[in-house]
This record gives structure tokens, sequence and C-alpha cells, in this order.
């Protein structure tokens, strides 16, 4: 359960009929069911309070437990496993949270008592499938706002694009363009729920960006204002978004990956218009099993061969998509381990370093082999974002990863030429704040290694952020208080994701409140870790992800 602080939001039409055939099963006859649920061992629920509480699982638990309940970040939730805890401890876990990463969803106020109580007899029950979404489903969504041809031939505004960030406005269904300069808005447009990230273009002009809902959109930054140009929704929960980037096929493709259906689709790459969607259903690394949910989760695109990377999360393999031919798509297929979720590459841009979260290892993909290199044992549910890259004194190129289920953060050497005795081992593991991490940062301008402890459920935690001196990581690290920087006096204020600026000497953080109370942006000066600004408006609304353009176009972090 890893999303929170959600109000009632309104639907895109396409995702509230989904909702709805989630919500509504129908008898043998098409009548809707009766006005109570039962379910053999759970407490009876009103039908009411069981779709009420089946829109609350898939905006805030869906994303760690799947939709079918069956885990992977975070732990099952099948009816043989929930109805033996109870109502009482169900209650109390996500009341209260947990360390290891489980927010603490009514001490936070995230939810009611009522809501709390609701969800933990949800639970007990048997999960509703949602229905399944193809190519028909696919294209009734499809929409280019603004053709190809119609649009500028050179950048039409002023703005320093490499210094724009994209800011995840996530309960209120937007990203705000904000100006890495003046740290001005300059303009909010209307996407999906919950962006989860934002992408660029191998050319740094189109900015997507994909929701919870599976809704991808498409930006132009070359007109005189930067303007929405394609639509699509690609499922009914998603997470991942890329493009093309080989030599050759800058922007030429885009590829996302669905939660449900578990699947992706590849697109074209300056319209959206869907040419292809695989299925990822199969049998996991591991036990040789059948599974009905192996969602996709990270996708990077390859520089070494015309490839997309594609993690499947609960079954454990990266699929190399190569889409030379897009009509007869060839998929290399890298058995890893179960529950991959979130990685990125090293420092040269050849080994994608890749979270098993829930096996407590990171997977070493050599995409210039396009084979595995390396399974690094790790510690408890890492959690990387795109990882850290930096040179350790000792050990050289490392990459590095924090985790949610525990306060470390693992040091994995990554430079197979000059440094083979450290290369794919773990050479170090720094002691954090605590678990519930969900991102950390460096940059190759700076000198420092920023760790987040968002879904702690210690308020002093969530609120603050760890920074390490890399050339002094034996000293420990020093605790920024971003949320007091920040001046708002109420709600819980959530630190998330340090992401720099291009130049590396800027580190902006998120404080996520409610959805009707005050966030802001914080920015802090890398070089002495002051405060060197706070960025309030009353446009934004529940900020998280922060992309910058130049930094996320170029794979740096």
């Amino acid at each position: 359960m890893l999303t929170r602080n959600r109000k009632p939001f309104t639907l895109s039409l396409a995702a509230l009929s989904c909702a709805l055939a989630l919500a509504l099963p129908l008898s043998a006859h098409g009548a809707p069911q009766p006005a109570e649920v039962k379910t053999a061992g759970a407490p009876d629920m009103s039908q009411a309070d069981f779709d009420t509480s089946k829109q609350i699982y898939f905006e805030r638990c869906a994303g760690c437990h799947g939709v079918l309940r069956k885990g992977a970040t975070g732990k099952p939730l099948t009816p043989d496993i929930t109805q033996a805890r109870g109502q009482a401890y169900l209650e109390a876990l996500i009341t209260y949270g947990s360390p290891a990463g489980m927010p603490n969803w009514g001490t936070s106020n995230a939810l009611t008592k009522t809501q709390i109580s609701h969800m933990a007899s949800f639970i007990q029950h048997t999960a509703p499938t949602p229905p399944e979404w193809g190519m028909a489903e696919t294209l009734k969504t499809w929409k280019v706002l603004v053709k190809p041809e119609d649009r500028p031939k050179k950048q039409l505004n002023d703005l320093n694009l490499e210094n724009l960030f994209s800011v995840t406005l996530r309960d209120d269904g937007k990203i705000a363009l904000i100006d890495g300069d003046s740290k001005k808005i300059v303009k909010l447009i209307n996407t999906g729920y919950a962006v989860h990230i934002s992408r660029i273009s191998a050319s740094g002009r189109y900015l997507l960006v994909i929701g919870r809902d599976a809704k991808i959109d498409m930006i132009d930054l070359w007109p005189a204002e930067p303007t929405k140009v394609a639509e699509i929704k690609v499922g009914i929960e998603a997470r991942s978004v890329e493009t093309s980037k080989f030599k050759g096929y800058e922007d030429k493709y885009a590829i996302a990956g669905s939660y449900w259906p578990p699947q992706f689709t590849i697109m074209d790459g300056e319209t959206l218009e869907p040419k292809q969607i695989v299925s990822t259903r199969g049998m996991t690394v591991d036990k040789q099993e059948y599974h009905p949910e192996p969602r996709v989760a990270a996708i990077i695109a390859s520089h070494e061969w015309p490839e997309f990377i594609v993690n499947i999360k609960e079954t454990g393999k990266v699929m190399l998509v190569n889409y030379q031919d897009i009509k007869n798509l060839t998929i290399t297929t890298i058995d890893a381990a179960p529950f991959l979720h979130d990685g990125g590459w090293d420092s040269t841009h050849r080994y994608f370093m890749t979270a098993a979260n829930n096996s407590n290892k990171v997977a070493v993909i050599d995409s210039k082999e396009r084979k595995l290199t390396a399974l690094v044992e790790v510690g408890k549910t890492p959690h990387p974002g795109r990882g850290a890259n930096f040179v350790h004194p000792t050990y050289g190129p490392v990459w590095a990863t924090s985790h949610l289920g525990d306060g470390g953060i693992s040091v994995i050497g990554t430079d197979p030429i000059n440094h083979p005795q450290y290369a794919w081992k773990q050479v170090e593991s720094l002691k954090g704040q605590g678990g519930g991490s969900l991102f950390i940062k460096t940059h190759p301008n700076s000198r420092h290694l920023y760790v987040d402890t968002t879904l702690n459920p210690d308020a002093k935690l969530s609120q603050s952020a760890a920074v390490f001196d890399i050339d002094h990581l034996d000293k420990g690290y020093t605790v920024l208080p971003i949320a007091e920087y920040a001046g708002i006096k109420q709600g819980a204020l959530r630190v998330v994701q340090p992401e720099y600026n291009k130049a590396g000497d800027e580190v902006w953080f998120s404080v996520w409140n409610g959805q009707t109370e005050e966030s802001a942006l914080v920015v802090i000066d890398d070089k002495s870790l002051k405060l060197k600004a706070v960025i309030k408006d009353k446009r934004l609304i529940t900020p998280t992800g922060k992309f910058n353009v130049y930094n996320t176009q170029h794979d740096i972090y």
C-alpha cells in the first residue's frame, strides 16, 4: 500500500466504465448482484461499502499487493491469509503501518476509522477480477490532438527546456511544468490519475507521462506554450512508459507497461498509435508455476541495440524486446528473480541494475551481451527508483539502492574493467535513517548522496531526508528537516524523491500533503546543504515525483 492521501476524484469515462465493471459483477441474467457481498469466512459487507473499498484498494494498495492480491512489493492479501489474521489485526496494521514500508493510513489521517474497518473486511473477501483490455479497447481511447505535420519545426518558446521539471500533482490528475531557473510554474496540464513517471523522448522534444489509470499523455515542449498532442489508455492500471533511444530510432517508438492487464503496448513515437500488445502472463523463474498477474514494472531503452528492456515483476523475467521489425517482434527472455521492480543504468549505460525487491536481490543485466551478469544479495526490499551512481573512494564506480524494508543502503561495485574484484558485489552497506525509503539520488557534479524515508511511520523520518558525504561515508549522514523548511504547520508532510537540476548544484524535494492541505517543493543548495528556495502555490496539489528534462533524457542519476 504505497500510495496515500486521496480524496474522491473524477474518473474519465473509460476509467469509470472499468471501475463499474470491477465493482458491479452481473448475475447470469445480467442483473446486478444483491446489495450484500458474502464470502465464506469474511465479514458480510454491503455492496456500497464493498464498491467503495474496492476503489480505495485500487487507488492506494493494488500497486504493491496486486490487483488479485497475490503480493509482490507488499505481502499477499488473499482470503486464506487475511481471514487468519482477523479483523482487529488488519485494522491495526492499516492504521499504524510498519517500518518495512506499509504506510500508516490511520495515524496519518489518510483514511478514516470507518474506511479502515471496511478495508479490513474487504481484503478478507475474494478479490474481484478486472476485465481484460485489448486492441479494440485501446483504439477507442487513442486521440491525436495535434497532427505531427501541424506541429512546429523548431522550439517557439524561450524556455530553458533542459532545466524544466515535470512535477506530478498526484491526486489532482495533473502535472506542473516548472522552470528550474525561475522556480515558476510554466503550465499545468491535465493527465491521468496519479502520474507515476515522466519520460523524455530521445530528442528532448516530447514529454510522456503515464498515470495509475494507464492513461498516457504526450506533451510537445516546442510550441509557444507546451501542448498535449496525443493521448491513449493502455489498460486499467499502469506504471511505466519509455521511448526508443537507439541510434536511428530516436523518437520512433514508445512503449508502456501495464499492471492490469499484465501486458505491454508498443506505439508510434509521434502519435501514440498502438502497434503491438504483448501479454506477459506465464511461468515464474523459481518454481515454474503459472502466474495470472505478472505485471510490467520498469522499462528502459537500450543504447546498445534497438531494444526495450522490460521487467516482468511477478515472474522475475527480463524481456529484451527488439523493435527493428515491429510486425514480427523478437523477444529474448532472461531469467532473473521474482518481484522485479524498478532500476536504472550503471554509469556507462551498459548494465541495467534492477531490484527484485521481495527477493532482496539486485539483478544486473548486460544490455550489450544481452544476458544476466549477476544476482546480488542486498538488504530487505530494495527500492532504488533509478538508483544512484557515484565514484566510491575505495571501490571505484558503484551503484546504490535504498530499501523499503530496512534502514540499509546497499552499494554495489559496477566496474569490471578497472575494479574487477569489486564488480557485481555489495561492497558496502550504509546505515540510513530507517525503512520506508522510496528514492536515492546523486549527480555526476555532486559529492552528496540523498535518501528519503517517505513511508516510514515515524513522522520525524518521513518528514526529513538523509544526506551522505560521498568522500566521507564513514561519518554517517546529516539530517535535513525538509518539511520544517517548507513552513507548513499541518498534515502528514511526507518528504519524497530528491531530484537534481541539470547543473547538479540544486536538489529538489516534494513535501507531499493531503489534497485539501498545503504542499510545497523545497530546493536545497547541494554545496552548502542550506535551504535555497521554497516553492509554494495553491496549484501545487499533492506534488510527488519530479523529473528534470535533461537528467531524465540522458539517464543521469
